[in-house]
Parts: C-alpha cells; sequence; structure tokens
C-alpha cells in the first residue's frame, strides 16, 4: 500500500466493482426494431440487432476472443461484421487497466457514418445493469457484471435488452437514485423481489424524452417540452422521481415523473447549447455549462431559480465548455473546457463562486485533444478525464500528475465516462458506438478525508468560515490547501489567465 494526502493506495486486487470473469461474443442478424419497443435477449439465445462483440483483457495481456457465432445462413452472415475482422487484440502490455471492450456490430451499410457515437454511459445505482447508447437510436442495457447468473427465482429477467428509441440517443441516466446517505449505510437494491421500478430515461434528438422501465421493458412515457437535442439528463440522489434534462435549446427542465411529466419547471438564462447538467449530493443546486457561451451556471433546485454565474478570470483565446460534476460531498464543483491548444479543470467553491484550483493540459497539435467528459469517483479522492488524445485519464485534485493514463491514442474519440457505484470500475464511450470498460484505481480513504466528507455533505462553506476552527484545518476542510494552478506536464507559457 502506498499513503497519500486523501488515504490508502492499494496496489494489486481486484477491483470493488464485480468484473466480468469470462467473455462472450453476441452477434444477430439484422431486424430493425420499430420505435418505441424494447428486446429481451436471453443469454443462451443472442437474436438481435446490431449484436454486440465482447473482449476482455486476459492475464497475459492480450485480448482474446472465445466462442463462435451461431451458424446461420449464408444471407445472414454477409448482413454483420466478420468476426475475424473484429477480434483484434484489445489487451496490450501499455494498456493493463482494460478490462473489457463491448464493439458494436453493424452492416456495412453503416460503418462510417454519422449516428453511431456512443454519447452517454450508465450504470444503476445499484450497480447491477449498465446502459449505453449504441448509435442509430439503439439503447442496449445488460447485467453487471456481465458475466452474472440468471436471476434463479425468475422473478428479474437478467438477459441482455435493445430498446429502440427512433432518432439518436444523445443522453440517458437510470432512476431513481437513493439518498447518499442511505446508500453509505447499506447497499440499495433497486431490482429486489416485487420491486420493478427501475427506470431507464432516454433523451433523443428530437427533443423527447422517453421513459423506460428496464426490468419489464415496457415504454413507460414519453416527456414533450424541449425543442432541440436532449443532451442530458439527471435523476437527483434523493429517491424521488424528480428527472433533470439539459437541451441545446438553451433551457433545462425539471419534470415530476410521479406526474408523468405534467409538472414542469423551465430554467431559462443559457444563451446557447447546454453541454451538460448535474445535481449537489444534497439536491439543493443544479450546475450547467454552456458550450458557446462559456457560462457555468448554478440554480436553486428547491426554488427553481438563478443563483449566480461563476467566473474566474477570462482567457485571450476562444474556449468552449464541455462537462461539469459536484463532488460527493457536494463541497466541489469541477468543469471541464479546452481551446485549440490546451484543455482544462476548474475547481470551484459552488457556495463562495471562488476558483480554488485549475489543472492545465497543453499539447503541440493545435486542436487535437478535445476534452469530452469528467466525473468524479464515489468516495471522491479521484476525478476521471476522457480526452480525444486519451481514453481515459484519472487525476486526484492536488496532485502535478495523474494516477492513471491511458496510452496515447489520436484515435481514442472517447465522448463520456461513467464510475461503477462501488468504485473500481470506470466506463467509457466512444464515437464509433463502443464502449471500454477500465479497472480504476482504488484507495482506502484517510480518516480525515471521511470526517471532511461527512461534515461537508451538509455544511456549507458559509456555514464553516466563522467556526473558531484552526487556520489549517480551515483550509483542508474548504479545500483551499489545494494549490492553485497545476500543469500535467511541462509547457510554454503562451496563454495566460487574466483578471
Amino acid at each position: 500500500m502506498v499513503e497519500s494526502d486523501g488515504g490508502v493506495r492499494e496496489t494489486s486486487g481486484t477491483s470493488s466493482a464485480q468484473t466480468p470473469r469470462t467473455s462472450q461474443q453476441l452477434s444477430g442478424t439484422q431486424h430493425p426494431a420499430p420505435t418505441g419497443t424494447t428486446r429481451t435477449v436471453p443469454r443462451a439465445s443472442f437474436a438481435w440487432t446490431p449484436g454486440v462483440q465482447r473482449t476482455r483483457r486476459t492475464d497475459s495481456g492480450r485480448g482474446r476472443h472465445r466462442g463462435e457465432c451461431e451458424e446461420r445462413s449464408t444471407k445472414q452472415k454477409k448482413t454483420m461484421c466478420s468476426t475475424e475482422n473484429n477480434a483484434e487484440p484489445l489487451g496490450t502490455p501499455s494498456d493493463p487497466a482494460l478490462l473489457l471492450e463491448l464493439k458494436t456490430r453493424r452492416p456495412p451499410s453503416l460503418l462510417g457514418r454519422a449516428g453511431c457515437e456512443t454519447w452517454s454511459v450508465d450504470f444503476s445505482p445499484d450497480g447491477a445493469w449498465f446502459a449505453w447508447s449504441m448509435g442509430h437510436g439503439i439503447v442496449w442495457v445488460v447485467a453487471w457484471p456481465l458475466d452474472s447468473e440468471d436471476d434463479q427465482s425468475g422473478e428479474t429477467d437478467r438477459g441482455d435488452k435493445s430498446f429502440s428509441c427512433g432518432p439518436p440517443v444523445w443522453g440517458l441516466a437510470f432512476g431513481p437514485r437513493p439518498p447518499r446517505s442511505g446508500a453509505a449505510a447499506r447497499p440499495v437494491n433497486t431490482s429486489s423481489k416485487g420491486n420493478n421500478s427501475l427506470l431507464l430515461a432516454t433523451g433523443l434528438e428530437n427533443g423527447v424524452i422517453k421513459i423506460w422501465n428496464v426490468l419489464t421493458g415496457d415504454a413507460v412515457f414519453d416527456l414533450h417540452g424541449h425543442e432541440g437535442v436532449v443532451r442530458d439528463l439527471v435523476f437527483p440522489q434523493n429517491g424521488t422521481l424528480t428527472l433533470v434534462s439539459s437541451s441545446r435549446d438553451k433551457t433545462l427542465r425539471i419534470w415530476d415523473l410521479a406526474q408523468k411529466g405534467k409538472k414542469v419547471q423551465v430554467l431559462s438564462g443559457h444563451k446557447d447549447w447546454i453541454s451538460c447538467c448535474c445535481v449537489s449530493p444534497d439536491c439543493s443546486m443544479i450546475a450547467s455549462v454552456g458550450r458557446f457561451d462559456r457560462m457555468v451556471c448554478l440554480w436553486s433546485l428547491r426554488s427553481y431559480t438563478f443563483i449566480r454565474n461563476l467566473t474566474g478570470g477570462t482567457r485571450k483565446t476562444l474556449y468552449l465548455m464541455s462537462s461539469c460534476d459536484f463532488s460527493p460531498d457536494g463541497a466541489l464543483l469541477a468543469t471541464a473546457a479546452f481551446s485549440g491548444s490546451s484543455w482544462w479543470i476548474d475547481l470551484w467553491d459552488p457556495y463562495t463562486a471562488e476558483k480554488l484550483a485549475t489543472l492545465v493540459d497543453y499539447f503541440g497539435d493545435y486542436g487535437q485533444n478535445q476534452i469530452s467528459a469528467i466525473q468524479f469517483s464515489p468516495n471522491g479522492l479521484h476525478l476521471s478525464i476522457v480526452t480525444d488524445c486519451r481514453a481515459l485519464l484519472i487525476w486526484e485534485p492536488g496532485n502535478k500528475g495523474m494516477v492513471m493514463q491511458t496510452k496515447l491514442d489520436r484515435d481514442s474519440n472517447g465522448l463520456c465516462c461513467d464510475y461503477h457505484p462501488q468504485g473500481g470500475v470506470v466506463a467509457t464511450g466512444t464515437r464509433d458506438g463502443h464502449v471500454r470498460f477500465w479497472k480504476a484505481p482504488r484507495m482506502v480513504p484517510s480518516l480525515r478525508h471521511l470526517c471532511r466528507s461527512i461534515l461537508r455533505h451538509s455544511v456549507s462553506t458559509h456555514q464553516l468560515e466563522p467556526l473558531p476552527l484552526p487556520k489549517r484545518i480551515l483550509q483542508y476542510l474548504t479545500y483551499r490547501n489545494i494549490p492553485e494552478r497545476l500543469r500535467t506536464r511541462s509547457s510554454s507559457e503562451e496563454e495566460e489567465w487574466t483578471g
């Protein structure tokens, strides 16, 4: 074990989230499903389109394909991609963290065409299901871990499911999500006996949000109101059927699914597309970032009003905003942005609007390293980062270097990421419709980190500052002990912040 500021890092052992123990290959014939339908694929009979190929890393560091496609007619075989062409090695010595890759099998007519991107991935609150938008209006849902046994009682269908949504799917989210305090006390079991309430919300290109019941496979209802692409969806961690959506129509909407979306609150204030939104763990605030207006807005989830726009200096060059996320204790808000020659992550205090720290990465090739997504780990010690240049980077806030990073790959084409609720595994989606699962570093949180997390979950910065605490302790509790400026590697100071 190696000690660090946040805790003790485990240098060996399996991840806390269960990882697959076997690998399979799924394939199927091309039978497009009608819009708004779902199909369940039993583990013993993989007949669905477009199929999914599963390849995992072996202990020797080389990916291997196990199993062959079911015998089908020659015509059917020509419809799907060749097994041999798709079975390239995935786990290499330079990528030891790669656990598994799910590859979408498409007919030749769809290869290389727009619409195949995996814009969103998500684990269910209990970590028992995984969903991703695999392109062309299809959402695929699988039981996690991927080799998990079917429910012996027969009450829960653990087979793979495909949801045909029609238009391309840009955002998705499982819900409802239980309160964090309850989740910390005991494991959440949303798929327990007699409970068929696991929902999946899918945001479509035409502005419609479709709500699905994952366990029964039924389309519950549609939500109408957005006039542009629904880019992001979030269920607050309070166990309610509240859904927050952000769209390219410059608005956020809060839906009450208990009323089938009839009670809607609309939040307006952005001047252009909204790239991402997130909800604070105490469900008091919503944060949203505008891609082109470069606004970082905070909203009250209790009064449905605008709070403030976070500003911490300006940049001399044009830049775009891409992602945001609250830390698990709600004391930090991370935002991601990029320009033609660099990307950076700002850490904010959402209560005081103070910018606490900035991590910057400069690169040589102009416009070749867009940052696409960020997310805090469940324990708040790490921040996962997805860029065009690397499939995944994991940063421990306050440190200059990365805790983990995948090999340099200009074709990684990463778009999104999501941590397993129990940590240990990060899923990333790509522009070609594939999903990769990575083994994330694990750390045993230190006692002081645990104390800070519990305290900050319910105590704001304004409430902490008047307390008669030693300066060093107060700085630690308010995250002001993090260096203000960090660079991932040495570079020339071509771009500077002013103000």
